[in-house]
Order: C-alpha cells, then structure tokens, then sequence
C-alpha cells in the first residue's frame, strides 16, 4: 500500500519563545496553516517534527529564537463517502465555511442506516475542491449537529483553520443558537406544577431556565435522559411567544442554549411536562383537549409528522476574519402552515 504523500512546514522560531516546543510551534506557525496546539502534540508524537534533522519527540523540549523547526504533514486524503448531487439550501457561504439551511428528514452525517443522502455527501458535492482537508480528509467540518427532523441553520467548515476556529466557540458556549418550538401546555411562572419540577427555574421575563446533566438513557440507549450524577451539564432555557388555546393548550416557545448536547431541548421540555408538538421520542403525541382547541387542530397537532423544532437564528465570530456573524431562517413550511393556522382560530 502506498505511504500518503507528505509536505512540509517551515517554522522559524521567533523573538521570545515560550520554553516548550508545543507552545512555540503553536505560536509560531503560520496562521493559514490552522495548526492548533493539540494538533502539533499529535505531529509531536508520532514523529513529525524535527530540528536540524533530529526527530523532536516531546512537547516539553526547548527552542530557540531562530529555530528553523520543520512538521511533516499528510496531504489531505480523499474519503469514501461519497459526493452526492443533492439540493442545499446556502445561506452564507465563503472560502473558509458554509451555513446551511437543513430541512427536515435530512441526517447531518453518514452513519449505520443512514449510509448516503446525508448534509455531508451534498456537502462533498457542493463544496467539490473547496475543501482543503479537515483533519488529514477532504471533507466538511461538522462542529454541531441538529436531529434529521430538526429544521434550520448548520454551519460548516470547509478549512482546517475554520474548524479548528469554530470549535473552539462551540466549546467555550460562545455561539448564539435560537430554536423556535411549538410545545405543550404553557410554560409559565405562575404554574405551580413546574415549581416543583426539579432543575426548573425562572428568570426575569417568565424565562423558564432547566438545568441538568444529560446521559444516555439505561432503558434505550437511542434516547438521551435527565440525570443528577454524572453525563454531561445541560442548560436550557426558553419563553412564550404565542399561546394557543381556552386555557392554553398548546405554546410556541423561543428556547436557546447554554450548551450544546443531543436532543437538548426535546429532553429538557419533556422532563418539564411541555414536550414538543409530534416528537415521537420523547413523548410528544399527548391526546389534546377539544374544549381547549377546536377538532380541527388538534388533528392536526395529532398529525404533524415530526418533532416541531427549527433552529431559527445562528450567530458566531468568522473563525478567520474575526467579522460577527448573524444568521436567520424562517419557520419551514409545515410548522408555519400549523402555527398560522392556530395563530388565526385563537388569535
């Protein structure tokens, strides 16, 4: 089997190095080649660096202002996923990313039982040569996800700089995200009932603050569950734009997020007693009250064919010209069809 083929990175040491080679290198690198310092630990470790023809193989060694220090890289190889002539939706785009608008039955990755027809192999396709490898691939760097009946805004990237940039936004929670949800019931203050939901809290505005840690459930390990001890800290937090019905049967809710885990909002909501219209996991197919809403409606809440979840608004730092960005997507067609119609009956 052939060896990969390799180029070379030419660093120069400058004035004033940090003492480790980690350090300096990620100092020191040039910017366009979007080298991070866990990156060069790794070039590090497999014997990818050298000074003067002697491999460097620890991170703590000391350089030198003038070092020339030389990492050997992978060019980026081509995968076997496959580009796939598939309608996107692009609503911003530019060398270094692209933001997409992602409609409802699409998965954003190939994996088992969802081999082809993903955002990724449209991606491949749209993208072509613009990709310039994404950790050693030719591929897009997807640094969020949404669920394949989620709707709304993904943004990713094309560069391994731009990855490596807005991943590390998702990671400091630093990116805004926005999701609009047609829920259950009405989340408000002054129900005694969420008083007593534990995590539940609320905030000035009636914002309505859930607060957990999130694992994967023992019963189904398709399913993500509330826990106290261990998973991972989860915060949610969302408020009434619109409600629906004599007394309110039904709630379109803003909800954004503090971070940024599978199936967040659909959890949190249900573990509150609001689940989402139409989420088939986590319980969202409630038998609706005609006193409250007219037959009309809650056939078609009792019809509506996915969870009813859009993420509505996206912002972020270009990872690479550092420019704010700001996005937005109207509601899809089916969810603006449902709430327009509850909108005008109890207007």
């Amino acid at each position: 089997m052939a060896e990969a083929p390799l180029r070379e990175i030419h660093v120069t040491i400058g004035p004033e190095p940090p003492v480790r080679l980690d350090k300096a290198l990620a100092r020191d690198v040039p910017e366009g080649e979007g080298l991070s310092r866990s990156r060069v630990a790794k070039l590090i470790e497999v014997g990818a660096v050298r000074r003067a023809g002697k491999v460097l193989d620890s991170p703590r060694i000391r350089v030198a202002e003038g070092d020339v220090i030389v990492l050997r890289l992978e060019e980026a190889a081509e995968i076997e996923t496959r580009a796939q002539a598939i309608a996107l939706d692009v609503v911003w785009e530019d060398e270094e990313l692209i933001v997409i608008n992602k409609p409802a039955g699409m998965v954003v990755h190939p994996a088992p039982g969802s081999p082809d027809q993903t955002l990724v192999n449209a991606l491949l396709h749209h993208c072509g040569e613009s990709l310039s490898g994404i950790g050693g691939e030719k591929r897009p760097g997807i640094v969020h996800r949404i669920d394949k009946d989620t709707t709304g805004l993904l943004v990713v990237a094309k560069t391994d700089r731009a990855h490596q940039g807005l991943a590390a936004q998702f990671e400091r929670h630093s990116v805004m995200r926005r999701y609009l949800a047609l829920v259950y019931g009405l989340p408000d203050a002054g129900d005694p009932r969420l008083r007593g939901v534990r995590g539940a809290s609320f905030e000035a505005g009636n914002i309505l603050k859930i607060t957990s840690q999130l694992a994967r459930s023992k019963h189904d390990r398709q399913k993500q569950a509330v826990v106290w001890a261990g998973g991972r800290h989860a915060v949610t937090r969302a408020r009434v734009l619109e409600a629906f019905g004599a007394p309110p049967a039904l709630a379109l809710v803003e909800c954004w997020l503090e971070t940024g885990r599978t199936h967040q909002i659909r959890v949190h909501l249900a573990h509150a007693g609001h689940g989402l219209v139409g989420d088939p996991v986590y319980g969202g197919r409630r038998k609706l009250s005609e006193r409250a809403l007219s037959a009309e409606a809650v056939a078609a809440c009792a019809g509506f064919p996915r969870q009813a979840l859009h993420a509505a608004a996206l912002g972020f730092r270009h990872p690479v010209t550092a420019v704010d960005l700001a996005f937005e997507a109207p509601l899809p067609e089916d969810m603006a069809g449902l709430i327009a119609h509850l909108s005008n009956t109890y207007a």
